[in-house]
């Protein structure tokens, strides 16, 4: 079976490097980076990455192959993902806090000495980090695209207690294969369930557990009149996991921000959003 979570990403007209980086609580994160193979495209700005809750990269593959030849891109895989590395061996909900997740991309940023000049590229549960993070100005870009960003993370009632109790490995399984068959009632997507069909699969799952608690816990601020950069949101009406309605209201809270409707989430994937994505480039 193919390992998901580690080794160099080759991808045509570009060259790929992979790292582990070190963040302040003895945590390593997994980052990507892709240079074009063409010199005269160094001079742009780069893109900064950041997928959603326990994505894989073979999920976001088609998107990357066609933006890497064009711009160099850096891929950072949050730390609910199985590829990040903890020293320590018990984990709890505040490993996995929005703060925490903010505080990895503020020094991951550092590592690679990335100031402002770049813009941002989020999805899902990276997109509500990077939401909370701009609102607080503790990440600055030239611009910020957010697709599907959650506004909350809204569990049916009898997950939430199972996710709260401390139940052993098998139990959570069980759960897995349970959220699973829910998932593919309820996405119409063909190419949207396979994704989620093979991300939770690869899941690990204590992590999971771990970072779920916290998740559920948390809704993004009414207020965010801070956010000072250009943003635009990308959203489905035939996405049924991540509702329209909220990223409406998101939209409508950040300053001067833009929705862009797109056919499906997984038109989002797929190199045909870099349209839209150029577009709004061409626009600031």
């Amino acid at each position: 079976m193919p390992d998901y979570w580690k080794g160099v990403e080759e991808l045509p007209h570009s060259e790929c490097s992979e790292e582990w980086v070190p963040v302040s609580d003895s945590v390593s994160l997994r980052v990507l980076s892709w240079t074009p193979n063409d010199e005269s495209l160094h001079q742009l700005e780069p893109i900064v990455m950041i997928p959603g809750w326990g994505s894989l990269f073979e999920g976001w593959k088609p998107l990357v192959e066609g933006w890497v030849a064009r711009r160099r891109l850096l891929y950072i895989e949050t730390r609910e993902k199985t590829s990040a590395r903890f020293q320590k061996k018990r984990l709890s909900a505040k490993d996995f806090s929005i703060e925490r997740f903010s505080k990895d991309i503020v020094e991951v940023l550092a590592h690679y000495n990335l100031k402002n000049e770049f813009h941002l590229f989020s999805s899902s549960l990276g997109s509500t980090v990077l939401i909370d993070s701009l609102q607080r100005h503790e990440v600055d870009a030239l611009s910020s695209l957010f697709v599907a960003p959650n506004e909350h993370f809204k569990l049916p009632l009898w997950s939430r207690i199972i996710i709260k109790l401390p139940l052993p490995i098998v139990v959570l399984k069980l759960m897995r294969s349970i959220t699973l068959r829910a998932i593919e009632r309820k996405v119409k997507e063909e190419g949207q369930r396979i994704r989620y069909r093979r991300a939770l699969m690869e899941q690990e799952l204590v992590r999971w557990r771990a970072s779920a608690r916290s998740l559920i816990a948390y809704a993004l601020p009414k207020d965010l009149s801070k956010i000072a950069i250009p943003c635009g949101i990308l959203a489905a009406q035939s996405d049924k996991l991540h509702a329209m309605d909220a990223a409406k209201s998101i939209t409508e809270r950040i300053p001067g921000a833009v929705m862009i409707e797109i056919p499906s989430n997984q038109y989002a994937h797929e190199a045909d959003v870099l349209v839209e994505v150029e577009v709004f480039h061409a626009s600031l």
